[in-house]
């Protein structure tokens, strides 16, 4: 009787939190809109012209200050990404300069970037930064496609991963670059902040607003404006924290494909072993 008791309690207690979940998660964090991506589903892909244009916003705004530290110059140019040209990775490369060394005299030297080499950091270091910030660090753009997400409680969670829905990251960036506000009446914020009601850690922001109708010249016909490099600048962090997300899904699909056709043979296996012998 007392087991039956404590699973009656379980139960309840279960229910409760798959009650409770979804509440606490839309009521305590913002309400983060779901975006139309050309990657998203099991069939999604990245649109070059779109990864192109992302990139381009990131040279010319953001990598003043967040770094791309996991990314390479022939990552440009690789399949399943903004398929720039060979020559086009190397232009872009000598853009850059980067610390090498030692050489004959033990001396470390800057020269041009190559292809091998990695996006460099911005900063030479965590204290420079946030001494450049105001004290804010800015986070490196590598992994934060990945790493800054709204997700959803219980059992919002189970049929996200049913429809195989992982844009949570692009979702949240938009959202964030297209939160900025003027300050709500009645709200004091810090001197040196920002509002911005799509921000995880609270309604206050150490960035100012970085994008801008106009800011980044386009050269495809493509509308200029804030929320369209929101848009486009998602995009190229989703594709820069998973460079191989078109390879993956090709082989996921061929791998279910697989297993459908095998399984039908193991089914008509067994129905041809066991078809006189009596059940």
């Amino acid at each position: 009787m007392s087991t039956m008791i404590k699973m009656v309690r379980a139960l309840t207690a279960a229910a409760a939190i798959a009650v409770a979940a979804p509440a606490f998660a839309a009521g305590d964090g913002p309400h983060i809109e779901r975006q139309q991506w050309s990657f998203a589903g099991p069939f999604g892909t990245f649109e070059r012209g779109q990864l192109q244009r992302g990139f381009k916003v990131y040279q010319e705004v953001c990598a003043a200050c967040h770094g791309l530290r996991q990314v390479a110059f022939r990552n440009l140019a690789e399949e399943g990404g903004p398929s720039f040209s060979e020559e086009q990775a190397k232009v872009i490369a000598a853009e850059y300069t980067v610390v090498d060394g030692p050489n004959d005299e033990g001396d470390m030297y800057d020269r041009p970037a190559i292809l091998a080499d990695k996006f460099p950091s911005p900063f030479p270091n965590e204290q420079a930064a946030r001494a450049s910030n105001g004290g804010a660090y800015p986070p490196d753009f590598s992994l934060l496609a990945k790493a800054r997400a709204a997700h959803r409680g219980f059992p919002w969670f189970v049929f996200d991963a049913f429809t195989q829905y992982q844009e949570q990251g692009p979702d949240y960036i938009y959202a964030l670059l297209t939160g900025y506000e003027e300050d709500p009446e009645g709200v004091e914020v810090p001197v040196g902040q920002y509002y911005n009601h799509s921000f995880l850690a609270g309604q206050f922001i150490g960035m100012a607003p970085p994008l801008s109708d106009e800011l980044v010249e386009y050269t495809d016909d493509t509308p200029m404006t804030t929320e369209q490099y929101a848009r486009d600048v998602s995009a190229f962090m989703m594709w820069a924290a998973e460079p191989h997300l078109e390879a993956r899904k090709k082989m996921g699909f061929r791998v279910m494909i697989f297993l459908i056709v095998f399984a039908g043979l193991l089914y008509f296996t067994k129905k041809h072993l066991w078809r006189n012998v009596e059940h």
